[in-house]
């Protein structure tokens, strides 16, 4: 047998977290690696995904070292307009910013993340410098929107992840300081006269310290959406921030879910645009399986693979059945039916569309919300892993037969023994 049996699992609770994790983790590994032969298909660890967000995120931290601040903020600005961005949606502008405030943010998030460092120990020198630069841009949009986001990353890590509630007073206090600062920064720019998704989508990360997120959230994303609706990752952030921890409830991110869809028929086809707006935040809170279409989902995901076959999405859509909804938080609720039927998508995708593996995207499908990320590496292991062994369960009694699972032009096929 391929997966474990209930036995094993039980037995496994019994022990420390870590020590059950670790222990299922290397027969995890044995179990792929025994199989990994009987499955020709080939590992990407150089993705077009991963190699463009280096490469952007690299230029902007270049560019900002060397004082090319005018270089910085033409490159944004011209990706911005052209839409430039990764597979997944990662705008080109965004990466440049993200890149360009790294040596600022970075050390702040270092100092506020540690429990052995005081909040007091954050840096602050850094921040004030790029402050400087935008005065001596003050019409650059895309120098605006590094220095905005970086008070919003510095915001984030003095607030933390936690419920409001549970935030120290002091900690609040300085996120507000630092979300109010940047509303100030973008208020200068408006995101319909740039042609500026990423001014779009910094003011929907506004939303968190907003009075009153519930009225403009629909707003906010529309406008974003509008500039930018070939962009899946917006529709992915809508949805999530939709759900009732944010800024929604279940009934109204169905509606939403559906009116967009309706609104982008054009673009992503009936459904696509509905199972976009459902993806994270089904993967989030298994609550809102109460208000979703599995029917739909299943036709979404036609949808978008008929109009976006990349091999990343591939990946991401399968490793979404086969990983994310089978964990044990969709395994305990009452429409666990549901993650079950949407889950059962995972055979055609395969079979139909993918065609090599990327192993960091299923890392990623396989990380509870609540957890912190593991070392990249670590992730690129564990993906593989278990990309290995969701494949070898699917096509277990081929397997058994001595048959061989090959990638092909248009998806995975078995190859009989003997051949």
């Amino acid at each position: 047998m391929l997966a474990f049996g209930d036995k094993t699992t039980a037995r496994l609770k019994t022990l420390l977290p870590s020590e059950a994790l670790a222990r299922l983790r290397g027969r995890d590994k044995q179990a792929a690696e025994r199989t990994a032969g009987a499955l020709a298909i080939p590992t990407s660890t150089d993705t077009d995904e991963d190699r463009l967000r280096a490469e952007m995120t690299g230029t902007g931290q270049f560019l900002a070292r060397q004082d090319r601040w005018d270089d910085l903020g033409a490159r944004m600005r011209a990706h911005d307009r052209d839409r430039g961005a990764t597979c997944s949606g990662l705008g080109f502008a965004a990466l440049l910013s993200h890149g360009a405030r790294a040596d600022v943010v970075q050390p702040v998030e270092s100092a506020l993340t540690d429990p052995g460092l005081m909040p007091a120990h954050a840096p602050k020198g850094g921040l004030a410098a790029l402050e400087e630069v935008l005065e001596d841009y003050p019409s650059d949009y895309g120098i605006a929107l590094v220095v905005a986001e970086a008070h919003i990353d510095i915001g984030w890590a003095w607030r933390g992840q936690g419920w409001s509630a549970q935030v120290p007073d002091r900690n609040w206090r300085e996120f507000q300081t630092h979300f109010a600062r940047a509303a100030d920064i973008l208020d200068g720019f408006d995101p319909f006269e740039e042609d500026s998704p990423a001014l779009a989508a910094a003011r929907c990360a506004l939303l968190a310290a907003a009075n009153a997120p519930q009225v403009r959230v629909n707003d906010d994303y529309e406008d974003l959406i509008d500039l930018d609706p070939q962009n899946p990752r917006h529709l992915r952030a809508y949805g999530y921030h939709l759900l009732p921890r944010w800024f929604g409830t279940y009934d109204r991110l169905a509606s939403e879910a559906d009116r967009t869809a309706r609104r982008l028929a054009d673009v992503w086809g009936t459904d696509g645009g509905y199972a976009y707006m459902m993806l994270d935040a089904l993967a989030i809170d298994p609550g809102a399986l109460a208000v979703v279409d599995a029917d739909r989902m299943r036709a979404g995901f036609v949808d978008i693979l008929a109009r976006r076959g990349d091999q990343h999405t591939v990946n991401q859509l399968a490793a979404y059945c086969a990983v994310t909804l089978t964990a044990d938080r969709f395994r305990l609720t009452a429409e666990k039916s549901r993650a079950t039927a949407i889950a059962g998508n995972f055979g055609w995708i395969l079979q139909q569309h993918l065609r090599e593996i990327h192993p960091l995207v299923w890392g990623l499908a396989g990380q509870a919300p609540d957890r912190a990320l593991p070392a990249l590496p670590d992730l690129a292991r564990q993906g593989r892993t278990q990309a290995l062994l969701r494949i070898s369960r699917h096509f277990e009694r081929d397997l058994r037969r001595g048959g061989r699972v090959v990638a092909g032009p248009s998806g995975l096929w078995v190859e009989p023994q003997g051949i």
